[in-house]
């Protein structure tokens, strides 16, 4: 049988306190609690992707560096950068610029996940 990859994804990433984490996400990302299971220490968002969800696992210490930086689409990558701002979440530098490619903007969550923000200009 060949391998049959579905439509969702999870990215899961470490935190320290589930609570504050799950406000974050919420409040920073739009996302909506799915669930949560206190007796394993794991949760899932659903964020404004169809089909993309975040996954929480409640962990002692967050392992910094390596791993996957996870990339969300925004429409107004200047709005979106203004959002953050609003919020205090910590960026790396200025909205990156690639003419007639990209504009990226990398972010971290509390715990210290990196994020990217992306508005594309290649035309569909």
């Amino acid at each position: 049988m060949a391998l049959q990859i579905g439509s969702e994804l999870t990215c899961s990433m470490g935190v320290k306190d589930m609570t504050a984490s799950i406000a974050w996400y919420e409040r920073v990302m739009l996302c909506e609690l799915l669930y949560r299971a206190d007796e394993i220490g794991w949760c899932e968002l659903k964020t404004p992707m169809a089909g993309v969800n975040i996954g929480l696992s409640q962990v002692e210490n967050v392992v910094q560096g390596g791993g996957a930086t996870n990339v969300f689409e925004v429409a107004d990558i200047e709005a979106a950068k203004a959002h953050l701002d609003a919020e205090g979440v910590r960026q790396d530098g200025d909205i990156q610029h690639i003419p007639g490619l990209v504009k990226l903007i990398t972010f971290y969550d509390p715990n210290g996940n990196a994020f990217m923000f992306s508005q594309s200009e290649i035309a569909a």
